[in-house]
């Protein structure tokens, strides 16, 4: 902690139950912690006698709330927090002591991560030798359990213990919890009285994206039971029945359906069997397969243990209604799968208790309910696409496809394209086309949903009803950087009208996202700053990952990872008036506002003059999404051509669409790519997808100079970069590139190494790995607030303020600004006062 640092208000939270003694220990110890801004609250949950005039005699500067009622531990700490000021909560057992730094080292987690809800403590015994709570785990019938409880410090391995890491629960004995996301969550849940409060809390925190910490730092001592053993005996059966009950509950609130379906039954199961075996219980004695005398209808005598676990189940199905609902309200909030907590859930087949036939038992419901398999299940993850799905991609439909394909591989994915034309392939993957009502299905389906251009507003239930789900904005297209050039015929006001439309879908996007995608060095510039410009670049955002790198990656448009290989004819054969061994520059993607072709035929018109055997072809000049609207400059540019006697000479038109699955043909048959563009904003923040076809096929590359493409062709030594609307430099670099074969071979060797790097599994890589282990954004976790407020200004501070202003206002204006800013100041308080009333 730096000098002078404000650090937040914690408050403590210490619940006593007919244990005056061991609660004023524990009020005393906390009295003399070295944490500057402590608020100790003590709850005295209906002990009776006199605990509460003895806490209130030694204890006068803590906080004491006394509760009518015994609400258990739950209902003892969610009546503190509410008489809490702190934006930190505490909670310690009353039979606990903090260690120096206990609290300091919590909050400085706390205050470095914003993505950590929760802190839990490391708890030793009273002596410091033996292990209370070092880690955290749960087994898959739903009990938490603290590992290495018990066992002598010196006996766990030094990893187990001294090194932080995430984990499932914090235990109630000594954790850290934000206030507002404690609030946020409902606090512990009261039906559960004690036992697993601490265990549910955690797992619900995991569920909705938060993380829980294990800080070995934050040190505590704790006289395991103290408090439980001066109020009940080992045997009477109460505390295996919370147990067990309490399981139960907690499984049930927090398992997905397709986990539960299978896992409940094997609980309840286990449950019974559990009971049985505790109590050593004969449960072959009413079975007439083991004999048949004289008939017995007498009471039989059944441990206290057994009836416990036995009246657990009847207690849990009693509070199944109440349960349900939580169970609904936790299961449409949660964004994280079963599969993700289980490292969280460190060893989820441990059976946990060493009794033979209960281990028997445990063994055959694993298998016949095929536990080991319940918490792999895979992930759902929805990519929606706007473009056309068709043999005829473009490049969205394209780069959704290979996004799909990648995920495919570790995921249930689903690809859905809202535009009306699909027509898709064959896929590993489901694929389907879907209106705005229709895309309600797949979304309440989906745990993520990858998204692009405008199909946030084709969902507007991601910003209602599912705005907790995850969202991953792909904005690799910067449309309104493209409809400035592109919307250049439209009238001035609609064409301001349809600019501001674009933006406000584009900045819906970046209000909603978790994790954003762009597709150059370049582009995350230009988004960061759009992303600051909103207030997304948050401290909270910002000090959970100063790179950003978890909240916008790149994610360049991709390859095939395999070489091109001819699958049937190619532009030779198809388009007449190109020979075997004429030279052929190929134009490989669509003919867009924002390109340049004028250049490039104008260009071959000067070097087919002492070049007779070039060949320009454009590879399609209809965009296969009938959506798209054409643009004049492709009229313009065949115009042009016609105009210099080229067309079917020397420049060639597709006018359809090359299949992407046959698109190598085309690329095999060429000498060098080119693509040309004019210079403007788009270029320098644009990413040309369909160029890169060239690195797969070889080919040496002509580019006009200005976007990041260009940077890569200058950089890599790929081709030859030339100024915009240069069309002697143009003609000079398609001949360099088309007839010196030592530069056109070197071009080709370098080739190689820089498509690996742009291979689809490489370049989404961060998508994957995002994917793998989803979270919202920091800025976006429920219940996320500022630990650390300023203080109102107030008294004698308030008039120094108000003198300087004074003397300020007088200094820049004299007595008229003072009297403008005074009257502004006195509206702005009648306005707030007016609101209020």
């Amino acid at each position: 902690m730096a000098q002078g640092e404000t650090q937040p208000v914690v408050s403590v939270i210490v619940v006593n139950y007919r244990g005056a003694a061991d609660t004023v220990t524990c009020l005393r110890a906390l009295a003399e912690h070295d944490y500057p801004n402590l608020e100790v609250i003590c709850v005295d949950n209906a002990s009776g006698g006199t605990d509460v005039a003895e806490i209130r005699a030694a204890a006068p500067g803590v906080k004491l709330v006394e509760s009518p009622v015994n609400s258990g531990f739950a209902g003892g700490c969610n009546l503190g927090a509410q008489h809490a000021t702190g934006t930190v909560l505490a909670f310690l057992n009353n039979d606990a002591r903090p260690a120096p730094g206990w609290v300091g080292a919590a909050v400085a987690e706390l205050r470095a991560q914003p993505t950590v809800a929760a802190v839990a403590s490391k708890v030793l015994d009273w002596d410091g030798t033996g292990t209370d709570f070092v880690d955290a785990g749960l087994t898959w019938f739903g009990m938490g359990y603290k590992r290495h409880a018990g066992s002598p410090l010196a006996d766990v391995p030094a990893a187990e213990h001294e090194i932080a890491k995430d984990v499932l629960f914090a235990t109630g004995s000594a954790m850290f919890v934000r206030a507002g996301v404690f609030a946020e969550l409902g606090g512990f849940d009261e039906r559960f009285f004690m036992f697993y409060e601490d265990v549910d809390l955690g797992w619900r925190l995991n569920l909705r994206g938060w993380r829980v910490r294990y800080v070995p730092e934050s040190l505590t001592y704790h006289r395991h039971h103290a408090t439980m053993s001066t109020v009940d005996a080992p045997d009477s059966g109460r505390e295996t029945f919370l147990l067990e009950r309490n399981a139960l509950a907690a499984l049930y609130k927090n398992l997905s359906d397709e986990t539960l379906a299978r896992a409940l039954p094997a609980a309840l199961a286990l449950a019974v069997r559990r009971a049985t075996a505790r109590g050593d219980l004969d449960a072959t004695r009413f079975d007439l397969a083991q004999g048949v005398g004289p008939a017995e209808t007498g009471p039989v005598e059944v441990p206290r243990t057994t009836l416990a676990g036995v009246l657990a189940i009847d207690q849990f199905v009693e509070l199944l209604p109440s349960l349900t609902e939580s169970r609904a309200a936790e299961q449409a909030a949660r964004v994280r799968t079963d599969a993700d907590l289980l490292p969280l859930l460190r060893k989820a087949l441990e059976p946990a208790y060493p009794l033979p036939r209960y281990l028997a038992a445990h063994d055959v419901l694993v298998e016949t309910f095929g536990i080991d398999a319940l918490f792999g299940q895979r992930r759902k993850v929805l990519v929606i696409t706007g473009d056309a799905i068709t043999e005829r991609m473009a490049g969205p439909a394209i780069r959704a496809w290979n996004m799909a394909t990648t995920l495919a591989t570790e995921h249930d994915v689903h690809l859905v394209t809202v535009n009306p034309l699909a027509d898709p392939p064959p896929a590993p993957f489901r694929v389907s086309a879907a209106t705005r009502r229709d895309l309600e299905t797949p979304i309440a389906w989906a745990d993520i949903i990858v998204l692009q251009g405008h199909v946030l507003e084709f969902a507007p239930s991601l910003k209602k009803q599912y705005a907790h789900k995850i969202v991953v904005a792909d904005l690799y297209d910067p449309m309104h950087l493209e409809l400035l050039e592109q919307g250049k015929g439209v009238p001035d006001d609609k064409r301001a009208l349809d600019l501001i439309g674009v933006t406000k879908v584009l900045d819906a996007q970046l209000e909603r996202g978790d994790f954003f995608l762009c597709a150059s060095e370049r582009q995350r510039h230009f988004w960061l700053g759009h992303l600051a410009a909103m207030g997304r670049l948050s401290p909270r955002l910002y000090d959970a990952d100063p790179t950003t790198q978890s909240l916008l990656s790149i994610v360049p448009f991709g390859l095939p990872p395999q070489a091109p290989a001819r699958t049937g004819p190619g532009l030779r054969s198809t388009l007449d008036g190109i020979g075997e061994t004429d030279h052929v520059v190929l134009w490989a993607g669509g003919v867009y506002s924002w390109f340049d072709p004028l250049t490039l035929v104008r260009a071959i018109e000067q070097l087919r003059q002492r070049r007779g055997d070039v060949r320009l072809v454009f590879l399609g000049m209809k965009h296969p999404n009938p959506e798209v609207t054409q643009m004049d400059i492709g009229a313009r540019t065949m115009l042009l051509s016609d105009t210099l006697g080229l067309t079917g000479k020397h420049v060639f038109f597709n006018q359809q669409w090359v299949p992407y699955e046959e698109r190598q043909n085309w690329l095999l048959d060429a000498n060098c790519g080119v693509t040309t563009h004019y210079e403007h904003v788009e270029t320098t923040f644009a990413f040309r997808t369909r160029v890169l076809d060239y690195l797969w096929a070889g080919l040496p590359i002509v580019t006009t100079d200005g976007d990041s493409f260009a940077d890569l062709v200058r950089e890599e030594r790929l081709g030859v970069v030339v100024p915009a609307e240069d069309v002697d430099a143009l003609a000079d670099a398609l001949e360099k590139a088309l007839y010196d074969e030592e530069f056109a071979a070197g071009c080709v060797e370098r080739m190689a190494a820089v498509a690996r790097r742009y291979a689809w599994p490489e370049a989404l890589k961060p998508l994957v790995e995002f994917c793998r282990n989803p979270r919202p954004a920091a800025d976006r976790l429920p219940g996320s607030g500022d630990l650390v407020v300023a203080e109102p200004v107030r008294g004698k501070e308030m008039l120094r303020r108000d003198v300087g202003l004074i003397r300020e206002y007088l200094a820049d204006g004299g007595p008229k600004e003072l009297a403008r800013r005074v009257g502004g100041r006195v509206v702005k308080v009648a306005k707030q006062r007016l609101g209020r009333g």
